[in-house]
């Protein structure tokens, strides 16, 4: 296979090491460029020799790219004005295919299995100050490692682009495709069979993603010039999705054994599902008390522990997984492969979430104020609808934009002031285990509209569709739920609570 390392000069910035292989199409190459320097790749130019690459044809320049050569690309990084090509047309002048693919986000291609990779990015994306973060990461020289951290942002980077512009969707999603398999290499495996790539843990994507941009992204101040460097404690992730834990482990067998306590960090939740098991939050309570078997110092010999953990520190961003896979053995006709079987169990799960019961006594005080304001807020709209002899009438294109307050602690962004979370995005696996079936993306977006994105395939669903997601048959059931804060508005003294 032709790969090549290159370098690429453009302008007073230079390159190295950037692969390029001559098999693939040179918009692929572009893309890659896209993702180190901002030019699009309809205006980029490169050329080696006097020799031009266009989107379509490597041309006279194959001939001339070697192990090392320099390429030369010309090209704006700044988003230039564009004159309409097409005539303006309205919504209203639209047949409904026309009018839902201009309303509609983008879908992605599935690649072939790929949909655990597709459902992870919609997701992902559905939370606005992340995907903010991601869109301004600016790529550093780990750009150039194959399967880096740095790879990884810069590959989303360039794929939400794509999305946001609604060009050069199929290769940007092959290129991070391409980046996720160097990180991952064990999702590049494919079917003796068929020769198609092999279904994969949509969870196991998500935790590679994650942890790339804890690794690359930094906090953020109130201050966008204030760039801190990123610590294993101090990074975007942690600021807006790090749950912080207290626990404490105590030897089940010998009571005189001094309980040891110890803070955990994550960036999740786990919903364990028993047989008793009917709702979310009580999985989520089975998931913070957990027996361990380990050695105790006191007995000289392996002991049952105990092991309590409560929320110290709650983000903005609450994600909750549902661990619905164990591994057992496979039939068929091998039927020693082992397979991470699923739990169908139904287990309920709500629009609005409320963690209060799961947080440390302090983390509860510092959370009462804030709960108490929502509670009054929802106490006089339940008033004004109970006493309302006639319907609301619809907002006016005079009524006002509704403002919020913070969602976070003033000495902690990205937190959670109140431990109220509303359901922004569900990722749903249909199917009996985490390496065979179909994964989807489920997202709300600022209006409360929810979107279903099947892959390439998008459309609107009402929420009660979202609500039967909770499991209890072969039907897609939720696998990782993502909530949002509940947003405190603004509220005039002087005018009534609309209904």
């Amino acid at each position: 296979m032709p790969s090549f390392k290159v370098k690429v000069k453009w302008g007073k910035e230079r390159y190295d090491d950037v692969e390029l292989n001559t098999d693939e199409a040179p918009e692929v190459f572009k893309i890659q460029l896209f993702t180190l320097t901002g030019v699009p790749p309809e205006r980029q130019k490169v050329m080696i020799s006097g020799a031009m690459i266009t989107d379509t044809d490597w041309g006279r320049a194959k001939e001339k790219i070697k192990e090392g050569c320099t390429l030369m690309l010309m090209g704006s990084a700044d988003k230039l004005p564009e004159k309409p090509k097409d005539q303006v047309r309205f919504v209203e002048d639209m047949s409904e295919s026309e009018a839902a693919a201009l309303l509609y986000p983008t879908g992605l291609i599935n690649l072939g299995n790929t949909c655990y990779m597709n459902s992870t990015v919609q997701c992902l994306k559905a939370v606005p100050e992340l995907k903010e973060a991601i869109q301004g990461f600016q790529p550093d020289a780990a750009m150039h490692i194959p399967g880096s951290s740095s790879s990884m942002v810069a590959g989303l980077r360039t794929l939400i682009h794509s999305m946001d512009a609604n060009n050069n969707v199929e290769l940007a999603v092959n290129f991070f495709l391409k980046i996720l398999h160097t990180a991952m290499p064990q999702f590049a495996e494919r079917d003796e069979k068929t020769n198609s790539y092999r279904q994969q843990d949509a969870h196991e994507c998500w935790s590679a993603v994650v942890n790339a941009l804890a690794d690359r992204l930094p906090i953020r101040h109130g201050d966008p010039s204030q760039q801190p460097a990123i610590t294993p404690r101090q990074n975007f992730m942690d600021q807006f999705f790090g749950v912080h834990l207290k626990t404490t482990l105590k030897c089940d067998e010998n009571p005189d054994e001094p309980v040891a306590m110890d803070t955990e960090r994550q960036y999740q939740l786990n919903c364990f599902i028993q047989q008793d098991v009917k709702y979310m939050l009580t999985g989520l309570k089975l998931g913070l008390q957990t027996n361990l078997d380990k050695h105790s110092a006191s007995l000289g010999r392996n002991a049952q522990y105990t092991k309590t953990s409560q929320i110290d520190r709650l983000p903005a961003y609450l994600v909750v997984q549902y661990m619905r896979f164990f591994v057992g053995k496979g039939g068929g006709a091998d039927r020693q492969e082992i397979l991470a079987k699923k739990v169908l169990k139904d287990v309920k799960f709500t629009m609005r979430l409320d963690v209060m019961d799961l947080c440390t006594p302090e983390l509860k005080q510092k959370l009462t104020p804030i709960r108490e304001r929502i509670k009054e807020i929802d106490d006089k709209k339940a008033a004004a609808m109970k006493g309302a002899k006639q319907p609301a009438k619809p907002a006016t294109d005079t009524a006002k934009e509704i403002k919020y307050e913070p969602y976070d602690f003033p000495d902690d962004r990205g937190s959670s002031n109140s431990g109220y979370y509303n359901l922004i995005g569900v990722l749903t696996h249909q199917g009996r285990s985490s390496s065979s079936g179909h994964y989807v993306g489920w997202t709300c977006d600022k209006l409360g509209n929810w979107m279903k994105f099947d892959d390439d395939v998008v459309s609107s669903v009402p929420p009660e569709e979202v609500l039967k997601l909770s499991g209890g048959g072969d039907w897609h059931m939720a696998y990782i739920l993502i909530y949002g804060p509940e947003r405190l508005e603004v509220m005039n003294e002087e005018e009534p609570v609309s209904s």
